[in-house]
């Protein structure tokens, strides 16, 4: 029986190792996976951080562009003021000239009746 013991031992001790041998190589393959997730994202965050880069240089140009498009449409105001007096002024004489079609078309047919039934 003591002949058993150490050999018992010793198949037990080396079990032991082969299990923390596994368990460990099983710990340094998911830590060398996230290890590799990590460096994926990382290399996707720069690559992100380029592109943004790149929209916020054109953002800069369009805002640059657009100040100078308000710079240059202040001066349009003055005209835009004079079209609207312009259109203005249109509708009034439209209204005018409303007036004056029909007091046209009333004596008209004042003419009409007076030469379909002349005076006594």
């Amino acid at each position: 029986m003591a002949d058993k013991e150490p050999e018992f031992q010793d198949d037990l001790a080396e079990s032991l190792n082969d299990l923390f041998t596994s368990l460990s190589s099983m710990v340094k393959s998911e830590l060398q996976g996230t290890n590799n997730v990590l460096e994926l994202l990382e290399k996707m965050n720069l690559r992100v951080a380029q592109e943004y880069k790149g929209f916020g240089d054109v953002a800069s140009g369009l805002s640059v562009f657009v100040e100078q498009l308000k710079n240059k449409s202040g001066n349009f105001d003055e005209y835009v003021q004079q079209i609207d007096a312009i259109e203005q002024q249109v509708t009034e004489f439209e209204a005018v000239i409303s007036v004056l079609d029909r007091y046209v078309s009333l004596l008209e047919s004042k003419v009409q009746s007076v030469y379909q039934h002349p005076p006594p």
